[in-house]
């Protein structure tokens, strides 16, 4: 079991570990125990009522956040001919083709998100391993294999997070930097979590939110009640 320091102790010292709190609530703790020398990124962690393992049941999909992720977002686009043009003018960061796949294939990653037109695929695929267990491959449920590539890095640049179940049935999205007002905070939460109550899945059975955790990057969890944040701040 990994040890956690002091400052990390305190902070948990400051949780009721047994009470489920308000989205608000929940968030103003995280905001008043972070303790890291940088802007930690508030995360949210949401356990979902569906079973992975049947494609039926599998939730993924893009929201952009109103108040954006308060990261600079390095963009990748996949295309060829006059889509490179557009990509070019939409603020792409890299745009390339092949020679793009082959830069990737011999270790090259700097990049956040990665966009590829749909004639890209044939070369775009052939990166599946090394693109899709770091959550990179273009995928068209989350809008990042699109001819419409204006709209595809817009929505990327302004704060668009993609959310996607692990094998466990749990999503990890950001929700901004503890640097953001509560009202921010807040805001960017119920979007996501609008989301995936909007995505939930026919095939899933019986309570959909089971958990719901807000922390900060170096922080101990704060376990929020699935209901009220269901209720999406009513």
């Amino acid at each position: 079991m990994a040890k956690h320091g002091k400052k990390y102790q305190d902070a948990r010292k400051q949780i009721d570990r047994g009470k489920q709190y308000t989205p608000e609530e929940a968030l103003e703790l995280v905001k008043k125990i972070s303790s890291a020398a940088f802007d930690e990124t508030v995360e949210l962690a949401v356990r979902l009522g569906v079973n992975p393992k049947h494609a039926d049941q599998q939730v993924r999909g893009g929201v952009v956040l109103p108040h954006g992720t308060g990261k600079t977002v390095k963009v990748l686009v996949f295309a060829k001919g006059d889509k490179l043009k557009e990509a070019e003018a939409a603020g792409a960061d890299v745009i390339g083709g092949e020679e793009l796949a082959a830069k990737i294939q011999q270790g090259w990653l700097e990049f956040d998100v990665a966009v590829a037109t749909p004639d890209m695929m044939g070369i775009v695929g052939k990166l599946g391993k090394i693109l899709g267990p770091r959550g990179l491959m273009p995928n068209p449920k989350s809008g990042t294999v699109t001819f419409d590539l204006q709209k595809a890095i817009s929505e990327i640049k302004a704060g668009k997070v993609e959310y996607r179940t692990d094998k466990a049935g749990n999503v990890h999205v950001p929700l901004g930097k503890v640097s953001f007002g509560l009202d921010q905070l807040r805001e960017n939460f119920y979007t996501v979590i609008e989301a995936l109550l909007k995505a939930r899945p026919p095939a899933a059975k019986g309570q959909y939110l089971r958990a719901v955790t807000l922390s900060s990057t170096m922080g101990p969890g704060v376990k929020v009640s699935p209901l009220r944040a269901a209720a999406l701040g009513k």
